[in-house]
């Protein structure tokens, strides 16, 4: 029993020094090191569109948050990657979108990258394609982010990380028409997720570690 509780404990404090290394530099960190590959996870996120329950409420009965990432910037990209591939780096959809975070070739080329073979065998450099790619998005919807967040559109509250990971769903144009169109303009990607359904299920993480950038490359 000692043993387990040691064993807990180590764990545990392994896990913050990570987040706090990654998190208190300015500097690019590489997140494929912290990949959830084989762990089992109580993800935040939920495998169904079904329930009302306020992503931001209070009750903690309905909200699931994992012991080890809970709502971090590791956690929503975490998340994020597991509804969109199931965390698979080498995994290609129907439509042709790749890896871990499911990245359409155009949207590659506005972070840098021109070669799709390699970037799909290349863990780290999809890592930092997701992250160029987020401040990219935020830089392009810092307004609608200082404007709408806080605000209520069909019934959820809208975050920065919701509308983060809508923009890596639908592209930050499609965003900017659903929020300021009040929700009226719900763009549905292939497979007929929406904006709306995005901008719910990813509400409410940290993602003050993406910094706006106009020009961010991942390469």
């Amino acid at each position: 029993m000692v043993k387990n509780i040691a064993s807990f404990v180590t764990l545990t404090l392994t896990i913050c020094v990570i987040m706090y290394v990654s998190f208190s530099s300015n500097e690019a960190v590489d997140f494929s090191k912290y990949s959830t590959k084989g762990m089992d996870l109580n993800y935040t996120v939920s495998n169904d569109e079904g329930g009302n329950a306020d992503l931001l409420a209070s009750n903690e009965s309905e909200m699931l948050f994992s012991p080890y990432l809970g709502k971090s910037f590791v956690g929503f990209k975490e998340a994020l990657a597991f509804k969109e591939s199931g965390g698979n780096y080498f995994s290609v959809n129907t439509f042709g979108y790749l890896g871990k975070y499911q990245f359409g070739k155009e949207t590659l080329r506005m972070i840098g990258i021109r070669n799709a073979t390699k970037f799909l065998k290349d863990p780290r450099l999809q890592e930092r394609a997701f992250v160029a790619n987020a401040e990219r998005n935020k830089w392009i919807l810092r307004r609608d982010i200082k404007n709408f967040v806080g605000k209520r559109i069909n019934g959820i509250i809208i975050t920065e990380s919701g509308i983060l990971a809508a923009a890596h769903l639908a592209g930050p144009g499609n965003v900017k028409k659903y929020l300021r169109s009040y929700g009226l303009d719900n763009f549905a990607d292939g497979y007929g997720t929406t904006v709306h359904h995005y901008m719910k299920r990813f509400s409410g993480y940290d993602t003050s570690y993406v910094k706006p950038n106009k020009e961010a490359k991942a390469i």
